[in-house]
């Protein structure tokens, strides 16, 4: 498929790998601590989050307001599997890391698997459907996790081993939304963006609109359950109300802040409010009063966000490599 394809210079790559590098040097010189560097972990997590969101609502046009209840499943179903193995094993440590990537394709699969069932019936139809849908999946999600003894009910679920670490989030950030970039950049990608513009426009050219937005929905479950993997095993305790419609719309704010229709808003709205708080530690019962203040002021006077349309110029493809990507 095309959107599996690496379209990526070598400059982009120096420069991650720079980027990687710098906070690898700060943090073994003491410049920053475990904290700082767990935020930036944090940072890594959400983008590829936020993005994931962005091919439903900025790119497609529709509006999904319960994508924690994806990243949910991926966090539970991954730590389940990874907390199994650990109990059963004795092996070397190094044999966790290839035990912790299946679990984590797992958990994005079985996502998968829930924003097919959430979406197939609901994208049929036109109008704000998905966002109900979406957010009785989220609640739905929410409570089946709260009566369920088995991963640890509303005590939450602890002892998850500890894999996640920057080195495991700047690949996983980098392959994320390079994957979703390439797609976005490839033939159905163009699909997506005609369905946003014009549904019945999109019919008339022959593009079946429904199977289209099915898939976007299920590829973005999908790193959203891989997502929630990740996250849960950098905290090693999850439980239901890290979940919960609050979260959700937390990714929505980081996207439509940042700017929906741009992978590089999805980049640096998820940067802007994972960081914000460590500026306003003193108002953070707040916080929830001040992002969605944030949220409408950016609606009335910068009603696209802060990136607009605009990308940076490593998330566009060269004109030359477009046209590989659409072949």
């Amino acid at each position: 498929m095309t959107f599996l394809r690496t379209h990526r210079t070598i400059t982009t790559i120096i420069a991650f790998v720079l980027l990687y590098a710098v906070f690898k040097v700060l943090y073994l010189t003491g410049i920053l601590n475990t904290y700082y560097i767990q935020l930036i972990i944090l940072v890594g997590i959400n983008i590829v989050m936020t993005v994931s969101l962005g091919m439903v609502n900025g790119f497609t046009g529709q509006f999904s307001i319960g994508h924690a209840g994806f990243m949910a499943v991926g966090a539970y179903t991954s730590a389940m599997i990874t907390t199994t193995w650990l109990h059963v094993s004795t092996a070397n440590p190094w044999v966790g890391y290839p035990v912790f990537v299946l679990s984590l394709l797992a958990g994005g699969l079985l996502a998968a698997g829930v924003g097919y069932l959430v979406g197939a019936p609901s994208l049929r139809l036109k109008g704000d459907y998905l966002a109900i849908v979406t957010l009785s999946a989220n609640e739905l999600i929410h409570a089946i996790l709260n009566a369920t003894e088995a991963v640890g009910g509303p005590r939450g679920l602890g002892g998850i081993p500890k894999f996640t670490n920057l080195e495991v989030v700047f690949v996983f950030a980098i392959v994320s939304v390079a994957l979703m970039r390439n797609y976005l950049f490839s033939s159905p990608g163009r699909s997506m963006k005609a369905v946003r513009d014009s549904e019945i426009a999109a019919e008339s050219t022959g593009i079946n609109t429904t199977k289209q937005k099915v898939f976007v929905f299920v590829f973005s479950a999908f790193f959203a359950g891989v997502s929630g993997g990740v996250f849960a095993h950098l905290l090693q305790f999850i439980d239901p109300s890290s979940f919960t419609f609050v979260k959700s719309l937390e990714y929505l704010i980081y996207l439509y802040v940042g700017g929906a229709m741009s992978i590089s808003g999805a980049i640096v709205g998820p940067v802007i409010f994972t960081l914000l708080p460590e500026l306003m530690r003193s108002l953070q019962s707040w916080r929830m009063v001040i992002y969605p203040l944030i949220l409408i002021l950016t609606m009335i006077f910068r009603t696209e966000g802060i990136m607009g349309l605009k990308e940076f110029s490593f998330i566009l493809i060269p004109q030359r490599q477009r046209k590989e990507v659409s072949a």
